[in-house]
């Protein structure tokens, strides 16, 4: 008999559920997070300056990559969760299937376009002569492994979207795994410094692709899926965009949001730089349990909305915002006292240990209120509305963020200023949020009066 991969989040406790499901993630995104500073650590073991620099902004240009690809993966995740909700199976293996080949379609045009245009991103991020040479060579490797990046990360969603957290948090691990052990081969013993970081990165997503596809068929986690399902169809693919492009490019916004930010104290010297690099290195760690939440809540609020339970899809919005600002209040608290001993653990100069202690005080408030409408994103995206998380990210990102981190920047010496810019976009978002919310529930109850 086929085993299923499906997990039911439409009864049991709703706090349950979302701990459950929120968990796998959190490991996942911490992996993530590991498998990205495994290649600048071991390039910075065995290679040289140039090397570093290299592996860092290639390593930016495909985490921004990577992030597109998983936005726009939301739309199948949310399609996904609707239908396993529903209990739906013919629409799931659809949705399935399409996303299958959308994403393979997607993965060959932007493989040919950026080897095309490899050179000129190069220059775009303005790399320093010394790395240009490395940093070509990293990224001529990765975007001719982007099929196995794209495909890599596709699974992983449509696990998600069936209410699977844990499969993707072992293929996470797998990858994980074998990127450092090729990344100690390549780059220690064989000395091909970015070249190998880049062969690493690819064939270690490949390998977990492998396993992930034989893991799927031979357990048949997918039972009913066939030939027919893969036939693209304009109204499926239709809403898989219509969700994952607002997410897609809200997400690109705010990395470049984060570009600037690093601009602006780029500027103000090379200590403030240093301060600011090593507090978004603090906060990304932090981050990790509001990005785990995002994604848990578009999952489970999907899953109960295909199932027609709208009550528990406001309570598990609302348990999730409890949980995002109960952590982040805990955290921001504690940063007030221990932000210079976390800062130090990445330099030993004091100045930039009490610049960056100043900027951590500040932009740790963030993980509270960026909680928050991380929350109500997810809750968005659930009801095919992504356009509302697009809305409010880009007027927190044109009113306060970068506009308050770059007049921060100007006029104030110290770096506590700056770091409230981020807090302060985020409130904006919860407000906007707030009114959407409202808005929703108040259409929703009109159209149950109605019927």
């Amino acid at each position: 008999m086929p085993m299923s991969t499906q997990r039911d989040l439409t009864s049991g406790g709703i706090l349950k559920n979302i701990v459950y499901f929120s968990l796998p993630f959190l490991l996942s995104y911490f992996l993530q997070t590991l498998y990205g500073l495994a290649d600048l650590f071991i390039i910075g073991q065995y290679g040289c300056v140039a090397d570093t620099t290299a592996v860092s902004i290639g390593g930016q240009v495909m985490h921004m990559l990577t992030v597109i690809i998983v936005s726009l993966a939301m739309g199948a995740t949310v399609l996904i969760g609707k239908a396993v909700g529903g209990k739906q199976t013919e629409q799931k293996n659809l949705v399935i299937g399409n996303t299958a080949t959308l994403f393979v379609l997607l993965s060959v045009v932007m493989t040919v376009v950026l080897l095309l245009c490899v050179t000129f991103l190069v220059r775009l991020m303005a790399t320093p002569v010394e790395a240009v040479e490395g940093t070509t060579r990293y990224l001529l490797i990765c975007f001719a492994g982007i099929p196995f990046i794209t495909a890599y990360n596709i699974i992983s969603s449509i696990y998600r979207g069936m209410g699977d957290s844990k499969s993707p948090m072992y293929f996470v691990a797998v990858a994980c795994v074998f990127n450092i052990a090729l990344d100690l081969l390549f780059i220690g013993s064989l000395g091909w410094g970015p070249s190998g970081a880049a062969l690493g990165t690819v064939l270690a997503q490949a390998i977990s692709l492998v396993l992930a596809l034989v893991f799927t068929i031979r357990k048949q986690k997918m039972e009913g899926l066939s030939r027919f399902h893969f036939k693209l169809r304009r109204e499926i693919t239709g809403k898989i965009m219509r969700i994952g492009i607002p997410v897609s490019a809200q997400d690109c916004f705010i990395q470049i949001s984060f570009i600037l930010i690093t601009i602006f104290a780029n500027q103000r010297g090379l200590n403030d730089a240093a301060a600011v690099g090593i507090v978004e290195k603090l906060i990304g760690i932090l981050f990790l349990i509001p990005s785990s939440l995002l994604s848990s809540v578009s999952t489970l609020c999907a899953q109960n909305i295909g199932a027609g339970k709208p009550e528990r899809v406001r309570k598990t919005l609302f348990y999730s915002i409890a949980i995002a600002c109960g952590f982040g209040f805990v955290s921001s608290v504690a940063f007030q006292f221990v932000a210079p001993w976390f800062v130090s653990l990445f330099t030993q100069e004091a100045e930039v240990v009490r610049m960056g202690a100043e900027y951590m005080r500040s932009y740790v408030w963030d993980c509270m209120f960026a909680g928050v409408h991380f929350c109500f994103t997810g809750y968005f995206c659930a009801y095919g509305r992504s356009e509302i998380a697009f809305l409010h990210n880009t007027l927190s990102i044109i009113l306060a963020r970068v506009p308050g981190a770059y007049l921060a920047s100007i006029y104030c010496i110290s770096l506590y200023p700056m770091g409230w810019a981020a807090p302060i976009g985020s409130l904006i978002s919860i407000i906007v949020c707030t009114v959407a919310y409202k808005w929703l529930k108040l259409s929703e109850d009109k159209l149950n009066l109605t019927n």
